[in-house]
């Protein structure tokens, strides 16, 4: 479809054309007002923005701390610690080329499922699609493939299931990638369970920005796997950071002077403090990035407290920019809506189109994080807003980040920014190739302190403490394969047990290991000489968060038959695990799901009181999530579900992403339990269309 051009072919002033795709938004009151600013420079910073600029081309060459990596994996585990950028994918991509090129397998793990999804396509084209498969909860192709590219619990499953069957696991090279997350609290136990149960034989290679105590990782490995684990650490970055400070009238100066902070910046903090002006207000966000245009320091990646606060930034920018790069705009949109055709009823499609900003948070789809990602790294957007916790996920680099607060929400409360999260956020600013020099912009607010920023520019990420911790799905596998007393020894070799060793404190997995035998025992999952039941065997394949509960209502018949939007709609209530309700009138649920519900949490309550007074922690099953999945599985619209429980698209995201993990473990029981494994196969399949997934 044309466009409505001038004679010259450039846009039209009188008429602007809009974007067949283009829906306009709701008008949002503007926020209150600081004084306009007026965008200029501190004197101060003459030398440094005479820096601004791109780089010549020059041909790759690498660098030594690459090279000397590259020659550390193929001989041993290597851990490289090198900022964002500075080129650790090229490391695993020749380790990945000298594996494959002597016939070998590689299997390169990722925390998440799109960053996944960036490496099948980044190595299919490096390697050749037919030589790369992918393994996630959503896709499975090619799975048989010298090079594997998934998620770490995909890959931790696998590992299960070769010792089970007593088989060398089929690969010669792991790498995993952002490493830090050994040290996730929810996540970490999966990145420990890895390393230790990879066998030597198979080289380990760990890449990550921020691992404050890499010594003592390799250290560990070192003495797990009875072999050396080299250790390389970067601390240049390719492109060097400099600390800004934008002060309310538009006038940009240096944050620090060497390691104290800027004498005009302390004195308008001290002013600030003696006048007590502590009253929140959102930023004038339209206004900071006509600074940053004005003096060149776009795009840039705003990081706030909030998802809200993403979404009402993007509200407030209501510039039109003049239409320069508006065919290749056009060309690079039109890709993508070929694919994700309702993309362009998005609320926020107006202000990306027409203002070049956009909101990436964990409350967007999938597609549309996709969509922000890809034009941002095009270079069709000046702005991103981002929420501090998704800083390790996003993939696209800036010239600018901009920070508005010193805090970060953990999920339960708000605390002061730790010096990983810090680094994980500073490390996007400077596109390698792009930019000669990037900038960190701090503007002040309630929630901004200087003084903290100053002290964690110059400290070192946080060192990784030991996340492991047993759950009984951890445990029935271990027992497929494994003694009781040598599963105490796997925990022996544990980094949780070697840091505990060297403060000289007991470790307490072992103890926690006989409560959950204790248990498992006396629910007839396992026999008191520590083998498995039958009922125990087809249970350790439900490898997920509340294995005890799904296995008891396979078991006593309690889910629904012949029906798979049901089963999935009740399988829902088992994966929800946020602080959140939503009441929705009983006159508005069918009674199937309210007979399904009830008949499901009559059979559990039993065990879960068990289970209480053991004390293990028992989540809720809330309702609401059954509701959900109903009308997603039998064919609901989209925006239809979310108004209907005024939930946020990301949330529903997951919630479906989540249950289509549990329905796919419960597919696996097909030789135990054939029919509810079709039917999990089906719900699955009716749960997992757009615009949840996307190829």
């Amino acid at each position: 479809m044309k466009y409505t051009r001038g004679r010259q072919g450039a846009p039209e002033k009188a008429k602007r054309p809009r974007h067949r795709n283009y829906r306009k938004g709701p008008r949002t009151k503007t926020h209150e007002q600081y004084v306009r600013m007026k965008p200029e420079r501190d004197p101060a910073l003459k030398e440094i923005f005479s820096r601004i600029g791109r780089p010549k081309p020059a041909p790759f060459t690498p660098d030594s701390f690459q090279e000397e990596a590259l020659e550390a994996i193929k001989k041993t585990d290597c851990l490289v610690i090198a900022p964002t950028g500075a080129g650790k994918t090229w490391i695993a991509e020749k380790a990945i080329e000298h594996t494959f090129n002597g016939g070998g397998r590689s299997w390169y793990a990722s925390p998440l499922k799109a960053l996944t999804n960036s490496k099948w396509v980044e190595f299919g084209a490096a390697f050749h699609e037919k030589n790369v498969g992918i393994l996630t909860g959503d896709t499975k192709e090619n799975s048989d493939a010298p090079i594997i590219v998934g998620t770490t619990e995909i890959l931790r499953n696998q590992l299960y299931d070769a010792m089970h069957r007593g088989e060398d696991f089929d690969c010669d090279l792991v790498i995993l990638d952002e490493a830090h997350y050994l040290g996730d609290n929810e996540r970490g136990v999966v990145w420990e369970e890895i390393m230790m149960y990879l066998p030597p034989r198979i080289n380990l290679l760990l890449l990550s920005a921020t691992v404050g105590n890499g010594r003592e990782i390799a250290s560990w490995l070192g003495s797990l796997r009875k072999k050396a684990c080299f250790v390389v650490e970067e601390d240049r970055r390719p492109v060097p950071l400099y600390p800004l400070f934008l002060h309310p009238s538009g006038r940009l100066m240096p944050l620090l002077r060497g390691k104290k902070i800027f004498d005009k910046v302390s004195s308008y903090l001290e002013k600030e403090a003696k006048q007590g002006k502590t009253r929140y207000k959102l930023p004038p966000f339209d206004e900071i990035i006509t600074v940053l245009r004005k003096l060149h320091l776009l795009p840039a990646i705003f990081f706030l407290k909030s998802r809200e606060e993403c979404n009402v930034a993007v509200s407030f920018c209501r510039t039109h920019l003049d239409w320069k790069m508006e065919e290749s705009l056009e060309r690079d949109l039109d890709k993508i809506l070929v694919d994700f055709p309702y993309l362009r009823n998005h609320r926020q499609f107006e202000s990306l189109y027409r203002s070049r900003v956009g909101a990436h948070h964990g409350g967007q789809l999938p597609a549309w994080k996709l969509m922000v990602e890809t034009m941002m790294k095009k270079g069709h957007l000046d702005a991103v807003f981002a929420t501090s916790t998704v800083a390790a996920g996003v993939n696209f680099p800036a010239r600018t980040v901009v920070l508005f607060n010193s805090d970060q929400f953990n999920g339960h409360e708000f605390l002061p920014l730790n010096a990983t999260a810090f680094h994980q956020m500073t490390g996007r600013a400077g596109r390698r190739g792009q930019d000669k020099i990037g900038f960190m912009l701090v503007f002040p607010g309630k929630f901004m302190d200087i003084t903290l920023f100053k002290d964690l520019t110059f400290t070192k990420p946080e060192k990784i403490k030991s996340r492991i911790r047993n759950d009984f799905s951890m445990i029935l596998n271990l027992l497929l394969s494994h003694r009781p007393e040598e599963i105490k020894d796997i925990f022996e070799r544990s980094l949780a047990n070697y840091q505990d060793r060297k403060k000289k404190k007991s470790i307490d997995l072992i103890r926690d290991f006989e409560r959950h035998l204790d248990f498992l025992i006396s629910e007839g999952f396992v026999r008191k000489e520590g083998h498995l039941t039958e009922e125990g065997e087809w249970t350790s394949q439900l490898r997920l968060d509340q294995p005890l509960l799904i296995a008891e209502c396979i078991r006593k018949g309690a889910f629904p038959e012949g029906d798979e939007a049901l089963l999935a709609a009740i399988v829902a209530i088992f994966v929800y695990d946020r602080n959140q309700e939503i009441t929705i009138p009983k006159k508005k649920v069918p009674e199937k799901i309210q007979l399904a519900y009830g008949r499901v949490i009559k059979t559990v309550t039993p065990l879960l009181k068990r289970m209480k007074r053991a004390g293990f922690h028992t989540a809720p099953l809330p309702f609401w999530p059954s509701i959900a999945l109903y009308d997603w599985a039998r064919g609901s619209e989209w925006e239809k579900v979310t108004k209907k429980l005024m939930i946020a698209d990301g949330d529903l995201a997951m919630l479906i992403s989540r249950t289509a993990d549990n329905l796919n473990q419960i597919s696996s029981l097909k030789d135990s339990h054939p029919d509810i494994a079709e039917l999990a196969t089906k719900g699955k399949n009716a749960i997992l269309r757009e615009p949840l997934i996307f190829d």
